[in-house]
C-alpha cells in the first residue's frame, strides 16, 4: 500500500533551468520570424524590381516603335487652300471686308475703279501671287486680318490670282491660364487640314472669328472638336479622337519652333511676330484692319515680278559711233 504524499516543489536550479528552455524557444522562435520577413521584403523588392523594368521597357519599346504624327496634306509646315465654298459665316466677315477703312476713304480722290489683283494678273500674265499667314488662333492680329481679308482673299483664290497657305503655330501657348489654348488650337487646325481638307478653310475661318479672349481659358478640346464638326467634318469620329488626343501637339510644336528659326524661300525673314503675311516672300506691314492697304501691297508684289522680266527681257540699246566724214579733196586747176 502506497502512502501518497505532497509533490516535491522543484529546486532553484531546476526552476533557473526551465526559464532559460523557455527563453531559448522563444529567440528561435523569433529568428525565424524575422527571417521569413525579411525573405518576404526581398522576395516582394525583386518582383517590384522587375515588374518596374518591365513596364519601363515595354514603354520604351512602345514610344520607339511609334512614328511621330505629322499631318497630311502639309506643304513647308502650311496647309494650301485650293478653293473657298460655303464659308460659315461669311456674309458677317464680307461686310467687315467690304467696308474701307477711313485712310481708303480719304484716299479715294477720282471716282474710276482701281484695277483688282485678279486683273493686274491676268493683265501681266504673272504667276498667281503667293500668300503666306502664320496664324495663332489667339492672336487678335489674326482675326482683325482674318475678317478684314476675307471677302478679297476669297475671291482671288477662286479666280486663280493668289494661293493662300495657312501655317498654324502657338506663340500665345502661355496666355491661356494654362490650358495651352493656342497650342491645342493649331493642334486641332491640323486634324481638320488632315481628315477633311475640304472644310480646313471653313475651320480655320470658324477658329478666328469666334477667338476667345486672350488669358482667358479658350475651348476646351471638345468643344474645339465640336467646332470642327460644325464646320462640315467629312470623319467626324476621326477628327474628335485627333482634337481630343492631342495628335499633333508635338507637330505644332516644332513647326513653331522653325519659322521661328527662318520661314522657308524667304531672304532671312523669321517668325517673329503674330500674324505673319508674307506675300511673295516679303512680310507685310501694314494696317491689319484695312483691306485696301494689303490689297495694294498685294498688287504691287505681283506687277513687280512683271516689271522685272520687262526689263530684262528689253535690253538697253548700245549707242554705235558714227563714222567719220572723209576730208574733201580740193579741185585741180585746169591747165
Amino acid at each position: 500500500m502506497s502512502i501518497d504524499g505532497p509533490t516535491p516543489e522543484p529546486s532553484a536550479s531546476d526552476r533557473r533551468e526551465a526559464v532559460r528552455e523557455k527563453a531559448q524557444q522563444v529567440r528561435v522562435q523569433q529568428s525565424r520570424a524575422r527571417l521569413v520577413r525579411r525573405a518576404a521584403l526581398v522576395a516582394g523588392a525583386v518582383f517590384a524590381g522587375a515588374a518596374v523594368t518591365v513596364v519601363v521597357a515595354w514603354a520604351v519599346a512602345a514610344t520607339a516603335s511609334r512614328p511621330q504624327l505629322e499631318p497630311r496634306n502639309a506643304s513647308a509646315d502650311g496647309f494650301a487652300i485650293s478653293s473657298i465654298t460655303g464659308v460659315v459665316g461669311g456674309e458677317t466677315n464680307a461686310e467687315v471686308a467690304a467696308t474701307p477703312s477711313a485712310t481708303a476713304q480719304a484716299d479715294a480722290k477720282t471716282p474710276t475703279p482701281s484695277p483688282t489683283v485678279s486683273e493686274s494678273v491676268a493683265a501681266s500674265a504673272a504667276p498667281p501671287v503667293e500668300i503666306r499667314v502664320y496664324v495663332d488662333y489667339l492672336s487678335p492680329g489674326a482675326r482683325e486680318w482674318q475678317l478684314a481679308n476675307l471677302q478679297q482673299l476669297t475671291s482671288w483664290v477662286n479666280q486663280g490670282a493668289a494661293t493662300l497657305t495657312y501655317h498654324p503655330v502657338s506663340m500665345l501657348a502661355a496666355k491661356s491660364n494654362g490650358t495651352k489654348y493656342s497650342l491645342r488650337a493649331a493642334g486641332a487646325a491640323a486634324c481638320m487640314a488632315t481628315y477633311s481638307p475640304d472644310d480646313f478653310f471653313n475651320f480655320n475661318n470658324e477658329l478666328l472669328s469666334r477667338q476667345p479672349a486672350v488669358d482667358s481659358d479658350g475651348y476646351s478640346d471638345d468643344e474645339l472638336a465640336n467646332l470642327a464638326i460644325a464646320s462640315g467634318a467629312d470623319d467626324p469620329k476621326e477628327v474628335r479622337t485627333c482634337i481630343e488626343t492631342g495628335a499633333f501637339s508635338s507637330w505644332v510644336k516644332e513647326a513653331t519652333e522653325r519659322a521661328v528659326a527662318e520661314i522657308p524661300d524667304t531672304d532671312g525673314l523669321a517668325l517673329t511676330s503674330i500674324p505673319m503675311v508674307v506675300v511673295n516672300g516679303q512680310a507685310y506691314v501694314g494696317a491689319l484692319g484695312d483691306p485696301a492697304e494689303f490689297s495694294q501691297f498685294v498688287m504691287t508684289s505681283a506687277s513687280d515680278a512683271f516689271y522685272k522680266s520687262q526689263e530684262t527681257a528689253t535690253p538697253t540699246p548700245t549707242p554705235t559711233s558714227s563714222p567719220s566724214p572723209k576730208a574733201s579733196k580740193a579741185p585741180k586747176d585746169k591747165p
